[in-house]
């Protein structure tokens, strides 16, 4: 059981404007365009099988295969296509959950930055 004395502190993250560290992408993800990933893990469970964090992508098509994972999209806007299932828009405001083991292809027309939860 988790005690109150081993959570972590309270804080706040100004997510627009938050330094981000590079995170590159398989070659073999990229199917158009020079797409570059970025993010910053900002909380992660004593078990790593949770994070919080932030995550970001310049304009480019890339595949992936998705984690169980709840985001809300900051600024910037998408299109990502989940094999044999939807078609996502995403823009600004937008919240979104992807399923774990998803095949999906991400549109990103405009920078996109989201702020994540994922659960492993």
């Amino acid at each position: 059981m988790t005690t109150i004395d081993q959570l972590p502190a309270s804080f706040s993250v100004h997510i627009p404007d938050a330094e981000l560290e590079p995170e590159p992408l398989d070659p073999e993800q990229i199917v158009s365009g020079t797409p570059e990933v970025t993010g910053k893990v900002l909380w992660e469970s004593p078990d790593g099988q949770q994070l919080r964090g932030i995550w970001q992508i310049t304009p480019g098509v890339v595949t992936d295969t998705e984690a169980n994972e709840l985001f809300v999209v900051v600024s910037g806007r998408a299109t990502v296509a989940v094999e044999g299932g939807a078609t996502l828009e995403i823009g600004p405001g937008d919240a979104c959950v992807l399923r774990e083991g998803d095949r999906t292809t991400w549109t990103v027309h405009e920078t996109l930055r989201k702020a994540y939860h994922i659960s492993l």
